[in-house]
């Protein structure tokens, strides 16, 4: 029975959700903009700088596996 009772509280929590015009829920276009953004920032950053930054985990792993 306390499995149907929360069942049922979830159920109307999530229909409450979707009926409200919550603030927190967020803003689509705008984490999609965040997304688009943090893959620019990424591109820009590993274009330029993709030999050092491989050579540098190469160096890591070498100096992990070789230490044993």
């Amino acid at each position: 029975m306390r499995g149907y009772t929360l069942l049922l509280t979830a159920l109307e929590a999530f229909r409450a959700r979707l009926r409200s015009d919550d603030p927190e829920r967020g803003d689509v276009p705008g984490w999609v903009m965040i997304t688009v953004m943090t893959a620019a920032l990424v591109l820009a950053i590993l274009i330029p700088f993709r030999q050092a930054i491989v050579d540098a985990v190469q160096n890591a792993l070498d100096s992990v596996t070789s230490a044993g």
